[in-house]
């Protein structure tokens, strides 16, 4: 399971990336997932079982909604699945990426397939019947309300 970033959105999050130190934190902190995720996908070895291409995921916190948002470039909406299961978001999906160069002295063609599942732990909070998703521009974003809970009610202590 891999880390996700938290961010609050209400406290006014400031943009790391504005300077090279920023950018260069981000780089190491994407690295760094990367190798939690699949540590031997680094190294080309006949025994690393590489599990394949796992898009980027972004967790934010609103005061009425979480919204998780995926990197999925390349991906058609309809290859693409989002669900609840217990208290886990599940995002799965396929990604079936081909492209054919031709020359003049030449001829090219990759293709990149592979399938991919990202269970997100959940807080309780979340209300399941209210989850809205929409997918723009090759980033799909997910609005999770938050269960609108009563606030504690305050019980009075009879004394005889």
């Amino acid at each position: 399971m891999s880390l996700i970033p938290w961010r609050n959105k209400q406290k006014g999050a400031v943009q790391v990336e504005s300077s090279p130190m920023g950018a260069l934190r981000t780089e190491i902190d994407r690295l760094f997932d990367s190798f939690m995720r699949d540590p031997w996908a680094a190294l080309d070895l006949p025994f690393a079982g590489r599990r394949g291409w796992s898009p980027s995921i972004d967790v934010a916190e609103s005061e009425k909604e979480f919204t998780v948002r995926a990197e999925i470039p390349g991906i058609d909406p309809k290859d693409l699945e989002v669900h609840i299961a217990g208290n886990q978001l599940v995002l799965s999906g396929e990604k079936k990426e081909s492209t054919e160069k031709e020359g003049k002295d030449f001829y090219q063609s990759e293709s990149r397939y592979g399938s991919f599942r990202r269970a997100i732990p959940l807080p309780q909070t979340v209300d399941p019947e209210k989850v809205e998703a929409e997918c723009a521009n090759g980033v799909i974003t997910i609005h999770l309300p938050k269960l609108q809970t009563e606030p504690p009610k305050r019980i009075e202590i009879k004394v005889p």
